[in-house]
């Protein structure tokens, strides 16, 4: 008999971590939204790939399982998770960029305020900021949860492609005690975002349900670093790594890897031998 907490912890089919190593010199590590997993980074993953970069895309804490499973995780395991990750991606590679999906872009800023500079940063539709409502149920979620339960999340205007949203692994529900998490991850980031001094890249969506273009203005405008832009794209929901449109998201992307690969190789190389003496 299946013991209920393995039951829990059975992950997803479809919903598994990404590892794909190349023979390159430069990883890129991607971060997956809340709720969801990395199949939402699947077809910029293997892009990636297929041009020659390194990539990892981790299934974080309580993702791709259960609700269970997600009811029980936390925050501070989210981004625990993301730090490592990230260390696993500097011991094989000696250079490195992190992409941040959603409250994976968040968990982006937040890893990497506290570490040596990445080659390039990339949040794509950042969850910085929680509706006014919603951050004030999440600070009460202790009264109301027990009652209410799990409540649905689905938005179908955060993928309007119908293929890609049937696709989609999330859970398309969330608790009380899921979204004060959340909102500990969103304040982290935002006061972290001075702090990050990485080329940073932020494409958004015009049409973005649950992030309007106005939190990239303002990540832009809070980041420590001078190198960064803003990109908005059209015709797609929240989710653009895998909406209409994505091949520009794609394209961006690119660009920005290629044009900090040389500069960020010499970073590198000089973080490593500060590490490396005695």
């Amino acid at each position: 008999m299946v013991r209920q907490q393995d039951a829990d912890s059975a992950i997803i089919k479809g919903a598994e971590t990404i590892d794909l190593q190349e023979g390159s010199s430069h990883g890129v590590l991607l971060l997956h939204g809340f709720g969801d997993t990395p199949q939402t980074l699947s077809l910029l993953a293997r892009r990636l790939a297929r041009n020659g970069y390194g990539v990892l895309a981790p299934l974080l804490p309580g993702h791709g399982r259960s609700m269970n499973a997600f009811r029980r995780s936390r925050a501070d395991q989210w981004v625990a998770a993301s730090r490592e990750a990230l260390r696993e991606m500097r011991e094989r590679y000696s250079t490195v960029s992190v992409i941040g999906l959603s409250m994976g872009g968040a968990l982006a800023v937040v890893i990497a305020a506290d570490s040596p500079p990445l080659a390039s940063l990339t949040l794509v539709a950042p969850y910085l900021e929680m509706p006014t409502y919603v951050r004030l149920a999440a600070a009460v979620h202790w009264i109301w949860s027990p009652l209410v339960g799990e409540i649905n999340s689905r938005n179908p205007r955060s993928i309007h492609d119908p293929i890609e949203r049937e696709k989609n692994l999330a859970y398309g529900a969330v608790t009380g005690r899921a979204l004060f998490e959340l909102s500990k991850v969103v304040r982290r980031a935002r006061k972290a975002l001075p702090a990050v001094t990485s080329p940073t890249l932020i494409i958004m969506s015009n049409e973005d349900p649950r992030v309007p273009i106005g939190i990239g203005e303002f990540a832009l405008k809070k980041l420590g670093g001078a190198d960064k832009k803003l990109v908005v794209t059209e015709g797609a929901g929240h989710i653009i790594t895998v909406d209409y449109g994505r091949e520009r998201v794609f394209t961006e992307i690119e660009r920005w890897l290629r044009a900090h690969d040389a500069r960020s190789a010499t970073a590198a190389e000089n973080y490593r031998a500060a590490v490396e003496s005695p």
